[in-house]
């Protein structure tokens, strides 16, 4: 990690307004939640409007690795240095207060503004390695990697992490003091019931040979969300 970089929150552009109790000016805790993830929204202006693009990432240091198909018209736009808006969000629960108005979820998220960088020639393999053990621990080492014309063919590009915003939202639900003094209101349950995702059990393709055990490695993969 870069000490030079500025703590997370502190640029205009990242300060949290609503809720600021919510922000988290802590890059260890904005990488911990980088590293649960897997999904990232990317956001920049395109030629026709505000365009947003789902795309798989890693961290590598104090930047996200993505690729996608040169022929894509956002991975180009990006690797040209439109500038551009990253978010990841985990959800961690959703939030039952006695109102509606009250109930809410749990929800640990860093937002990255900024302009991407097309990753030079001479480091797209360790690149996509990072992104191959970041998404698929251990697959590496066994899947045969990219051909000529497959690199060729695909854009690896660098988002900087300069300039971040971190929200974690966790606790217990936030009852007005009038509902918690209505005998009716207050009698409701209230609560948080937490979201959680997991790997299922691992499903051969057809072309599988028969007897074929799945890797040992996918025993050992976290769950995205987890830290």
């Amino acid at each position: 990690m870069d000490d030079s970089l500025a703590p997370p929150g502190s640029t205009r552009r990242t300060t949290i307004h609503r809720l600021p109790e919510k922000a988290v000016p802590d890059r260890d805790t904005a990488y911990a939640i980088l590293d649960a993830g897997l999904l990232a929204h990317v956001a920049h202006q395109g030629d026709d409007g505000p365009v947003l693009t789902p795309l798989a990432y890693a961290r590598d240091h104090d930047r996200l690795l993505m690729h996608g198909s040169r022929a894509s018209r956002t991975i180009r736009a990006l690797a040209s240095g439109v500038p551009a808006v990253v978010n990841v969000t985990l959800l961690d629960g959703v939030v039952l207060a006695r109102s509606l108005f009250e109930s809410s979820m749990h929800y640990r998220s860093v937002t990255a503004f900024g302009s991407a960088i097309e990753v030079r020639s001479d480091e797209v393999d360790e690149a996509l390695r990072i992104m191959s053990e970041h998404m698929l621990p251990g697959r590496y080492a066994d899947a045969r990697h990219p051909a000529p014309q497959e690199l060729k063919a695909t854009l690896t590009i660098a988002f900087p992490l300069d300039e971040i915003a971190v929200k974690v939202s966790d606790g217990e639900p936030l009852d007005t003091e009038e509902d918690r003094a209505d005998p009716r209101i207050s009698a409701l349950w209230a609560g948080v019931v937490p979201i959680e995702s997991r790997w299922g059990p691992p499903r051969a393709d057809d072309a599988t040979p028969a007897g074929t055990p799945s890797p040992d490695y996918i025993a050992s993969w976290t769950p995205p969300g987890k830290q």
